[in-house]
């Protein structure tokens, strides 16, 4: 980190030497140099230049070779190519066998927690989380992978549902690849 900001500092201090500097010059060093140290592993190396962006059509055939399914959106006001790829939500509902008590519930419940973790850590889901009402319908999974099966047999193995505390029902679903929830 303190390389980092040396570098920094320094690259600053020579921008500003230059009688012809805009400052957007100085911007573009300063957002390159954050970009290069949010990455500790690259920070930590001599050679901070930054990598470039993959391309659309990078990304398109990486995702095609992983098997998923993707298609091009033109955003008309910014003439901008968006991929848009196939997700696989997976619905929560209140499953036939709910009479296990209290402790044995608190159990199931921390294992699928600790199944969603998993899931999220390993880059198979991309969100998940409880309605917030008490209806048959109790959560959502997000799930980044390239089948409608794989999706199937990744939430069919939660302990909640093994349990048949609660049953899924999976739809494929198509967002944006990169964009954030606000």
């Amino acid at each position: 980190m303190k390389r980092a900001l040396v570098i920094f500092t320094l690259s600053l201090m020579l921008l500003a030497c230059k009688d012809n500097t805009k400052a957007s010059q100085i911007e573009k060093s300063v957002s390159e140099v954050s970009k290069v140290t949010k990455d500790s592993s690259v920070a930590n190396k001599m050679d901070l230049k930054p990598v470039a962006p993959k391309t659309i059509k990078e990304i398109k055939d990486e995702l095609t070779a992983k098997g998923y399914k993707t298609f091009d959106y033109v955003d008309e006001s910014t003439q901008d190519t968006i991929i848009m790829q196939q997700y696989f939500m997976a619905f929560l509902k209140k499953g036939p066998i709910r009479m296990q008590n209290e402790e044995e519930s608190a159990k199931l419940q921390k294992q699928h927690l600790a199944h969603l973790k998993k899931m999220y850590d390993l880059g198979y889901a991309d969100i998940s989380g409880p309605f917030g009402d008490d209806s048959d319908m109790r959560g959502v999974t997000i799930y980044n992978v390239p089948t409608l099966k794989m999706a199937d047999s990744l939430a069919n193995s939660d302990p909640m549902v093994i349990a048949g505390r609660l049953v899924i029902e999976i739809h494929p679903w198509w967002a944006a690849k990169g964009y954030l929830l606000r």
